[in-house]
């Protein structure tokens, strides 16, 4: 499942309309790192167009997730102000929505409403992605590369009632920033 589908299936059309306002759209060249792994992150993320590769080095510097349109990254370090956990990188050309840490806490800070949505928007995707680390740790196969396609295929009852509604939010969210 893709992350963005959790929070837009959370937050309100006006929402929507304040965070294509207050980020912008950067190309990414094949090879460009947007989250370094051990510093600090500033940013949330999200993938417009291309593929971005998820690298860790415990694993070596192996690819251990891909994200693609859709997906959303820097949320945890939003959450968190520890160092990044993982390397962000393009793997080809690649366009990304950017929205500032220190933005997204603003508005939190003012509207209430919205916080609460975002935060339970992650909140539920955190628990899903708890569940599958959770059931490929039980044995039951898998690689980390394999829980992305299992996404879709278990997703809880509330998630799959904002499913249709963040699918057509995301469509607006794509049709505002080639307007903006």
């Amino acid at each position: 499942m893709r992350k963005i589908l959790f929070v837009l299936g959370e937050l309100h059309d006006a929402d929507l309309q304040w965070m294509t306002d207050a980020g912008s759209v950067q190309d990414v060249a094949d090879g460009e790192v947007l989250i370094e792994e051990g510093t600090p992150n500033k940013r949330l993320y999200i993938v417009i167009d291309g593929t971005l590769s998820v690298r860790h080095r415990a694993r070596e510097g192996a690819e251990t997730s891909r994200m693609g349109i859709g997906e959303m990254a820097g949320e945890i370090s939003m959450l968190d102000s520890r160092p990044s956990t993982a390397t962000l990188v393009a793997d080809g050309p690649a366009q990304v929505f950017v929205l500032e840490h220190s933005d997204l806490l603003t508005k939190m800070e003012r509207d209430t409403s919205f916080a609460a949505h975002f935060y339970r928007a992650v909140a539920l995707f955190l628990a899903n992605r708890l569940q599958q680390a959770l059931t490929l740790e039980s044995g039951s196969g898998g690689s980390p590369l394999a829980a992305d396609a299992q996404d879709e295929e278990e997703l809880s009852p509330e998630v799959m009632d904002s499913v249709s509604l963040s699918g057509a939010r995301f469509l607006a969210f794509l049709g505002r920033l080639g307007n903006s």
